[in-house]
C-alpha cells in the first residue's frame, strides 16, 4: 500500500521511484519494499516532504 501510494505520485509528478531514492540517498529498490516491511518515520517524512505531499497522503 505504502509503496503504490508512493509509485503513484512520483508517476504524476514525472519522477521514478529510482531517482528519488538516489536523491534521498535511500538504497536500491528500498522503497519498493515499503509494501511488505515499514520503513522508519523519518524516511517515510524525507518522501513526503521531497514529493511535496503529507505523510497522511502517502499512508491512504
Amino acid at each position: 500500500m505504502l509503496f503504490d501510494n508512493v509509485k503513484r505520485i512520483c508517476d504524476e509528478k514525472g519522477i521514478s521511484v529510482w531517482r528519488l531514492e538516489k536523491e534521498l540517498g535511500f538504497s536500491n529498490r528500498s522503497v519498493s519494499k515499503w509494501n511488505e516491511s515499514e520503513p522508519g518515520i523519518r524516511k517515510v517524512q524525507k518522501v513526503a516532504d521531497y514529493l511535496g505531499v503529507t505523510i497522511e497522503e502517502l499512508l491512504k
